[in-house]
Parts: structure tokens; sequence; C-alpha cells
């Protein structure tokens, strides 16, 4: 099997590139761009067959360079939500992914792409139909829109075509996204530099800490994605995340404790952490008022109907898990 991941070097493309290798498929052409060599590392010790840079692939990849190719992973995008060139994010986001599409069409070959919950922009229902989709910036209307040209053209697609709107994803492979780094990430390294984490206080009606997410862990999101690889007939746009909303206190609380635990020390209520200053409240940014989602739980009912039974770790669970990892690196 011959596999194209785009965005391989970066943190979700990088373990989907191993989470193929765990299976012995290591015929995999890694795309990218290297202009920030850090991320080299998330490809170093993993088994690919080429790599090829961004702005060579697309073009060879649509004159059948490659063929054979089984399917495409498409994690190829910016991410940076505060991203303010809407030109740039058009053309990296949208009009790259309808190409690589039209390419995909023409060649036969599966497409698995990354979507992004940023499609509801704030919304308190996250279901993936049109009356809940409201994006706040324009990385999510980028998102939005070649989901809805995969809507519009579905009935004609000779292949599987499925889009993941992703959640809050964490894990192992991340340091190099900077701010754009998850939470739990950030909250580690908070605590490792200054012996404590800062969480938003209150805004918008939500307590201190209390802003909710669907947090999923990496190893959950790639666990399903590799589920529809095995499930060619399954096609659509489907919510990747857990199901269950749990607030920012929890992503800290676990990640203190995580430390503590790493230490030998003892775990601690978030109201003992508090108290002792190792969790601490900030005022809320100026700069996100009004393009910030306080809630996110995904509607994950189309996932379950198509048949993907596994379960999805915790905060608490997949934290515990991360924090070992990094304290381990």
């Amino acid at each position: 099997m011959r596999i194209v991941v785009t965005g391989a070097a970066g943190f979700i493309g990088s373990n989907i590139v191993a989470g193929l290798n765990d299976r012995g498929i290591t015929d995999v052409i890694a795309v990218d761009d290297l202009t920030d060599s850090r991320k080299f590392l998330n490809l170093s010790g993993l088994k690919i067959s080429d790599y090829l840079d961004h702005s060579d692939f697309y073009t060879r990849f649509a004159t059948g360079a490659f063929d054979p190719v089984d399917a495409v992973f498409h994690e190829g995008a910016c991410s940076d939500t505060m991203e303010q060139d809407g030109r740039y994010m058009m053309e990296t986001n949208y009009r790259c992914s309808v190409e690589l599409l039209d390419a995909c069409i023409r060649r036969g070959t599966r497409l698995l792409y990354a979507s992004s919950a940023a499609v509801y922009g704030s919304s308190r229902v996250f279901r993936e139909e049109p009356p809940f989709e409201a994006p706040l910036n324009v990385y999510g209307y980028s998102k939005l829109l070649f989901d809805n040209v995969v809507r519009q053209r579905a009935a004609g697609f000779p292949m599987q075509v499925a889009g993941f709107r992703y959640f809050n994803v964490y894990g192992p492979g991340e340091a190099h996204k900077d701010r754009m780094a998850s939470v739990a990430f950030h909250n580690v390294n908070q605590f490792r530099a200054e012996g404590k984490v800062r969480l938003f206080g209150d805004y918008d009606g939500w307590k201190a800490g209390g802003q909710s997410r669907d947090f999923i862990h990496v190893a959950d999101l790639v666990k399903a994605k590799l589920w529809f690889l095995d499930h060619a007939d399954v096609a659509g746009v489907f919510n990747l995340g857990t199901g269950r909303a749990q607030p920012f206190n929890d992503i800290a609380h676990a990640v203190v404790n995580g430390i503590r635990a790493h230490g030998g020390k003892a775990a601690l209520s978030l109201e003992e952490q508090v108290a002792q200053g190792l969790v601490e409240y900030v005022d809320f940014p100026e700069a996100l008022k009004g393009k910030y989602q306080n809630y996110t739980q995904a509607d994950i009912t189309s996932l379950r109907a198509i048949g993907y039974r596994e379960p999805f770790m915790t905060v608490e669970q997949g934290v515990a898990d991360y924090v070992e990892r990094l304290l381990g690196s």
C-alpha cells in the first residue's frame, strides 16, 4: 500500500505516519515545508519512501508521478487561527485542497482530509449541519468552504472522500507549534519554568478556568483515521472529538498532578492547587474577545452511526500519559 501524507512533519501528520509504520506500511510519501527545520525531528526515526516539498508535490501528483497511490491523508494547512492574511489562508487551505481533490478524482485515489471544529464558531451545537456552522475567523471559513465543496460534489466521487473536523488535539509531536500548541503542552512548560500554570479568568459568563473544550489525544485521532483507511466505503464529513467537553481547569489539574507524580509527590485537588499558587488565573486577553470559542463539544452521532466504536481517553487519562512522555523526553 502506498500512502501520501501532506503536512507529514507536522503534529498530526507525523503521528499518522507513525501509525502507518506501526501497521507495517512504510511506502509513505511525506510532503511538507521544512522552512521551519525543527519539524524534521517529528519524522526522524519514522520510515518513509520519499519526501517532497509541498511546492513541488501537488503538480507532480496531478500528473501521476507517484501512481499508484492508494490514499492521501491531507493534513497540510495553515493552522494558525490568528492569521490575518486571508488571501494566504484561502490559497493554502482552500484552493490547494480543491486542486488536490480534483487530482485524486482523476487518479482514483482516496482522500482523507483534515477539517476543523473552527467551522462552528460560537455555536453551542457542534453537529455536521449548516445551521450550526458560523466560523469566527478566515481559518474556520477556509475549512468550511472546502467541506461544502465535498458535500456538493459527493455524489459524483468514484472513491472515498472523508473529512474530519478536529476538535482540540493534544499529544506528542507538537513542540514546534509555538503559540498554536495545545494548552496541555503550554501548561507543562509553564509549570516547569515558573512552578505554576496560568489559565484565563472569568469571561463572558464563564468562571475562571471554566471555559470548556472537547480535548482529544492525538493517539485516539490517529486510531480513528486509520479505521477509515480500513473502511473505504465510508465517506462524508465527520466530527472527530471525544463527544465530551471538559474545562481548562481539568487540563491544569491533570498537568500539575502529573508533574507531581513524576517527582514522587502526592496528588492535590484543584482547590489545593489554587490555594498553593500552583494554578493561577489571568485576565482574558483583549485580542481574543469575540474571536474565542469558550465551549466546544463534538456531536459524534454520525461517527458512531457509521460503525466507529472505539473509546476515547478522558483528559485525566490522556494528559497523564502526555505529561509522562514530555517529562521523559
